[in-house]
């Protein structure tokens, strides 16, 4: 009793030091607390459908099962068809209103595909329950439904501008990106502001200002033939696999100074003959020691954080590819893929208000994830038309993407009220300014 006499104390200074809740404020806060056991529950009927990426059934199911749920706040909702692109499709849900333009973003798939041994909601410790994708992010599409019924037990929702989408394929993207992207990046184009409920690193003290980008590239290299005891000879050169190595070896030396540039090369194969199966991410060779390798190839990613820091690093890959070992060539190829979402002003001038909002509600300041600490995002296709942008905002967890994944329930409380307090404040506010 000591301890949650103090605790209630804290709060109170807390509360006091940065302002009190407005009326409506305090009615979306007792709301998310008064249902926090509706969210769990629905939380877990939405993790006991398998969503894996490649389950376009289960997708659909998924998205299906949350449509009344926002159809019921006002929302026109539906399902998109994804055959154009070889996915499920997105859920995508619009209410007009006034004020800024809000996007918020979720996830209907997972990495668990219905082979997975992971396949249930379980509850683990206190607080806490495991299934597959709890955290990245059934959690977060919770999060963001029971966001916009607290608003609307305010009476604030009906004069919002909002728009949610959740996408099938975050976990395994449909090509062309620009199809599979294209709902996402529409409502980017109509909004001000996006806010993701992704769970950034795990830990709901921080949230995502920027993001890396990532895309693949794939190292395809020639040589000459020939038996072993001519390698080096002016007409055979050096090989495939020689000219291979010293690609690697060079954007190594020349490029992991780079500040949050990361450069993968995550499968190679050489020999006289070699075969790549690209979509089952298989190679397999033939070759003999004795044997002048004829072909090589690597394929991986990079990660940036800008879109000049990708184009710059892009040049110098091709760069160092080109400077070939005697009788060798190569030539690299970069995939399309995911942007980056580079740090500004604005988007830090958004954590800002978010953090402000935490530490009136007695939950502490939010920081910046490092770009280290978080990997690409559906936010990054908003980047480049929205006014600003905020992601993580989703469930704390721990061990995502793997069979051990588990969801701290209690934060599906705290994100709601952090997100209500946030979008209420933009909404009568309007946008922070970024001038110092």
């Amino acid at each position: 009793m000591k301890k949650r006499a103090v605790f209630s104390l804290l709060m109170c200074a807390c509360s006091q030091a940065f302002g009190s809740l407005s009326s409506a404020e305090q009615q979306a806060v007792d709301y998310i607390d008064a249902h926090h056991s509706q969210a769990v529950t629905l939380l877990e009927k939405s993790v006991n459908i398998n969503s894996g990426t490649m389950n376009f059934e289960g997708v659909k199911k998924t998205g299906q099962m949350l449509l009344p749920e926002f159809e019921a706040l006002g929302f026109t909702a539906s399902m998109t068809d994804g055959s154009s692109y070889g996915r499920a499709g997105h859920l995508v849900a619009k209410k007009s209103g006034t004020g800024p333009k809000i996007l918020l973003i979720g996830h209907l798939d997972t990495v668990f595909e219905p082979d997975s041994p992971f396949q249930s909601f379980e509850a683990t410790r206190e607080g806490w329950a495991k299934g597959p994708g709890i955290a990245d992010m059934k959690g977060g599409n919770i999060i963001i439904l029971q966001t916009l019924r607290a608003l609307h037990a305010a009476g604030e929702l009906e004069n919002m501008s909002i728009q949610v989408v959740m996408t099938g394929d975050e976990e395994s993207s449909g090509r062309p990106l620009s199809k599979s992207k294209a709902e996402l990046i529409e409502a980017a184009k109509w909004a001000d502001v996006a806010l993701g409920f992704e769970n950034g690193d795990g830990d709901p003290a921080t949230a995502n200002t920027s993001r890396r980008g990532a895309m693949g590239w794939t190292l395809t290299v020639k040589g000459t033939p020939s038996h072993s005891s001519q390698v080096f000879q002016p007409e055979i050169g050096a090989g495939a696999i020689y000219e291979v190595s010293r690609i690697l070896h060079t954007f190594y030396t020349q490029l992991r100074d780079e500040k949050l540039l990361t450069f993968n090369p995550g499968k190679i194969v050489g020999g006289t003959q070699i075969s790549h199966l690209e979509k089952q991410n298989k190679a397999t060779t033939f070759g003999k020691d004795n044997v002048v390798a004829e072909s090589a190839l690597v394929t991986g990613d990079i990660r940036a954080l800008s879109i000049d820091q990708v184009n710059r690093v892009k040049q110098k890959m091709r760069d160092i590819v080109s400077q070939n070992l005697p009788k060798t060539s190569a030539s690299i190829e970069f995939a399309e893929g995911y942007p980056p979402l580079a740090p500004t002003a604005a988007n830090a001038k958004l954590l800002s208000l978010y953090s402000q909002a935490s530490l009136m509600l007695g939950l502490g300041e939010v920081t910046a994830i490092d770009p280290r600490n978080a990997g690409a995002a559906d936010v990054a296709f908003t980047a480049e038309h929205v006014k600003m942008a905020l992601d993580g905002l989703g469930m704390g967890g721990t061990a995502g993407h793997t069979v051990n994944e588990e969801g701290d329930l209690s934060t599906l409380r705290s994100q709601a009220k952090r997100a209500a307090l946030l979008m209420y404040r933009l909404h009568h506010d309007g946008l922070p300014s970024t001038d110092n």
